[in-house]
């Protein structure tokens, strides 16, 4: 016969159980707020690919009306664009000296484009010319004249 002290008792919980319940919630909590956490890095590198193709097409429209591309972003009434990491968007024109000197180039050091660089810096906000570098792999970049906008660490020339 249980007493009544005894069934009050076996109704609880112990402090160990509380702790295991504990423990487990928060386990599942890291790893939801992990998987949000590269979820939301994805659509931004999503975003920022999308919105650099919009601004290749907008400077490939301004090639044609005008048969060179433009020296700033401005002149396609895009100045000021930011990319999804609220830095502005990187532009050289490479085929004036203006841009030359800071041509994106591949493993192999050849440049990436042959009219105009066009890139965000990435979720770090640094960068460097080379792609092989590690503060450029987070990088999001149109190479091959367009024919690739993408993250540095996919390009595969």
């Amino acid at each position: 016969m249980r007493t009544r002290r005894g069934a009050a008792r076996a109704l609880g919980f112990t402090l160990i159980e509380i702790f295991i319940a504990v423990a487990i919630i928060g386990v599942v909590i890291a790893f939801v707020v992990s998987s949000y956490s590269d979820y939301r890095e994805r659509l931004r590198v999503h975003q920022a690919v999308t919105e650099i193709g919009a601004l290749s097409g907008l400077i490939s429209n301004y090639v044609v009306d005008v048969h060179s591309p433009p020296d700033t972003l401005s002149q396609v009434d895009a100045a000021g664009k930011l990319d999804p990491w609220g830095r502005p968007y990187e532009y050289f024109n490479l085929s004036t000296s203006k841009g030359n000197g800071k041509a994106r180039k591949d493993k192999n050091l050849n440049p990436l484009n042959s009219d105009f660089d066009l890139y965000s810096v990435g979720k770090d906000g640094d960068s460097s010319s080379s792609l092989m570098a590690k503060k450029s792999r987070d990088d999001v970049l149109r190479a091959r004249d367009g024919r690739f906008i993408g993250l540095a660490r996919d390009f595969d020339p």
